[in-house]
Protein backbone atom coordinates (compact mmCIF):
# COMPACT_ATOMS: atom_id res chain seq x y z
CA UNK A 1 0.00 0.00 0.00
CA UNK A 2 1.71 3.13 -0.83
CA UNK A 3 2.26 5.90 1.85
CA UNK A 4 3.35 9.56 1.38
CA UNK A 5 6.34 9.38 -1.09
CA UNK A 6 5.55 6.33 -2.93
CA UNK A 7 7.01 4.28 0.38
CA UNK A 8 5.28 0.57 0.47
CA UNK A 9 4.13 0.35 3.73
CA UNK A 10 3.65 -3.18 5.47
CA UNK A 11 2.31 -1.75 8.46
CA UNK A 12 1.10 1.07 10.92
CA UNK A 13 1.73 1.57 13.99
CA UNK A 14 -0.22 3.10 17.52
CA UNK A 15 1.10 3.22 20.77
CA UNK A 16 -1.93 2.69 23.65
CA UNK A 17 -1.54 3.60 27.60
CA UNK A 18 -3.86 3.24 30.56
CA UNK A 19 -2.95 3.29 34.08
CA UNK A 20 0.08 1.20 34.00
CA UNK A 21 -0.52 -0.78 30.76
CA UNK A 22 1.41 -0.01 27.37
CA UNK A 23 0.43 -1.33 24.08
CA UNK A 24 2.00 -1.47 20.96
CA UNK A 25 -0.35 -2.15 18.24
CA UNK A 26 0.59 -3.38 14.48
CA UNK A 27 -2.65 -2.99 11.82
CA UNK A 28 -1.62 -4.49 8.87
CA UNK A 29 -3.45 -3.54 5.43
CA UNK A 30 -5.40 -6.04 3.23
CA UNK A 31 -6.30 -8.87 6.28
CA UNK A 32 -9.09 -10.57 7.14
CA UNK A 33 -9.37 -8.82 10.52
CA UNK A 34 -7.70 -11.74 12.39
CA UNK A 35 -6.47 -9.82 16.27
CA UNK A 36 -3.54 -11.33 17.87
CA UNK A 37 -2.38 -10.19 21.40
CA UNK A 38 1.04 -11.33 23.08
CA UNK A 39 1.38 -14.31 20.18
CA UNK A 40 -1.92 -15.43 21.28
CA UNK A 41 -5.73 -15.54 19.48
CA UNK A 42 -7.76 -12.69 21.11
CA UNK A 43 -10.36 -14.51 22.97
CA UNK A 44 -7.80 -16.87 24.90
CA UNK A 45 -6.22 -13.39 26.02
CA UNK A 46 -9.14 -11.66 26.57
CA UNK A 47 -12.20 -13.83 27.94
CA UNK A 48 -14.35 -11.32 29.21
CA UNK A 49 -16.42 -9.81 26.51
CA UNK A 50 -16.64 -6.27 27.75
CA UNK A 51 -13.14 -6.34 26.64
CA UNK A 52 -13.01 -7.36 23.63
CA UNK A 53 -16.01 -5.01 22.93
CA UNK A 54 -13.76 -2.66 24.14
CA UNK A 55 -10.98 -3.05 22.00
CA UNK A 56 -12.95 -3.82 19.19
CA UNK A 57 -14.52 -0.50 19.19
CA UNK A 58 -12.78 1.65 16.71
CA UNK A 59 -12.73 -1.11 14.16
CA UNK A 60 -16.93 -1.40 14.80
CA UNK A 61 -17.08 2.64 14.71
CA UNK A 62 -14.87 3.01 10.93
CA UNK A 63 -15.81 -0.24 9.50
CA UNK A 64 -12.72 -1.50 9.09
CA UNK A 65 -13.08 -4.61 10.79
CA UNK A 66 -12.12 -7.21 8.01
CA UNK A 67 -10.31 -4.56 6.53
CA UNK A 68 -6.51 -4.92 9.02
CA UNK A 69 -4.82 -7.85 10.62
CA UNK A 70 -3.70 -6.31 14.15
CA UNK A 71 -1.05 -7.52 15.80
CA UNK A 72 -0.19 -6.46 19.91
CA UNK A 73 2.34 -6.12 22.34
CA UNK A 74 0.61 -5.35 25.60
CA UNK A 75 2.32 -5.36 29.27
CA UNK A 76 1.52 -3.80 32.59
CA UNK A 77 -1.35 -3.01 34.63
CA UNK A 78 -4.67 -5.36 34.95
CA UNK A 79 -6.89 -6.81 32.21
CA UNK A 80 -9.27 -3.78 31.52
CA UNK A 81 -6.33 -1.35 31.94
CA UNK A 82 -4.75 -3.79 28.88
CA UNK A 83 -7.98 -3.81 26.85
CA UNK A 84 -8.36 0.43 27.54
CA UNK A 85 -4.49 0.95 25.87
CA UNK A 86 -4.94 -1.91 23.04
CA UNK A 87 -8.16 0.39 22.02
CA UNK A 88 -6.37 3.77 22.26
CA UNK A 89 -3.50 1.96 20.22
CA UNK A 90 -5.90 0.55 17.62
CA UNK A 91 -7.18 3.85 17.29
CA UNK A 92 -4.10 5.50 16.37
CA UNK A 93 -3.06 3.41 14.08
CA UNK A 94 -6.34 3.68 12.02
CA UNK A 95 -5.86 7.36 11.82
CA UNK A 96 -1.73 6.92 11.00
CA UNK A 97 -3.71 4.84 7.94
CA UNK A 98 -6.40 6.70 7.21
CA UNK A 99 -6.32 10.28 8.68
CA UNK A 100 -9.69 10.69 7.33
CA UNK A 101 -11.12 8.30 10.03
CA UNK A 102 -10.13 10.88 12.69
CA UNK A 103 -13.07 12.61 13.18
CA UNK A 104 -15.14 9.27 13.45
CA UNK A 105 -13.02 8.25 16.07
CA UNK A 106 -12.53 11.41 17.96
CA UNK A 107 -16.31 11.59 17.83
CA UNK A 108 -16.86 8.39 19.25
CA UNK A 109 -14.07 8.91 22.18
CA UNK A 110 -11.53 6.61 21.09
CA UNK A 111 -8.42 8.96 20.31
CA UNK A 112 -8.88 10.31 24.20
CA UNK A 113 -6.32 8.86 26.61
CA UNK A 114 -7.62 8.14 29.97
CA UNK A 115 -4.80 9.96 32.17
CA UNK A 116 -6.50 8.76 35.38
CA UNK A 117 -3.37 6.85 37.41
CA UNK A 118 -3.41 5.53 41.02
CA UNK A 119 -2.83 8.23 43.52
CA UNK A 120 0.45 8.57 45.38
CA UNK A 121 0.55 7.95 49.33
CA UNK A 122 1.11 10.78 51.09
CA UNK A 123 3.22 10.84 54.40
CA UNK A 124 1.01 11.05 57.77
CA UNK A 125 -1.71 9.03 56.30
CA UNK A 126 -2.82 5.73 55.96
CA UNK A 127 -2.96 5.50 52.24
CA UNK A 128 -3.45 8.02 49.57
CA UNK A 129 -6.28 10.20 51.38
CA UNK A 130 -7.11 7.95 53.99
CA UNK A 131 -5.91 9.36 57.67
CA UNK A 132 -5.56 7.99 60.56
CA UNK A 133 -8.79 7.44 63.06
CA UNK A 134 -9.41 10.55 65.21
CA UNK A 135 -9.84 9.93 68.99
CA UNK A 136 -11.05 12.66 71.06
CA UNK A 137 -9.66 11.67 74.46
Amino acid sequence: MPAEGGISVDYYEGIGRRKTATARVRIFPGGDGTIVINERPLDTYFVRGKDIVCLKGPLEATGMESHFNVSVKVKGGGITGQADAVRLGIARALVKADPDLQPTLHKGGFLTRDARIKERKKPGLKKARKAPQYTKR
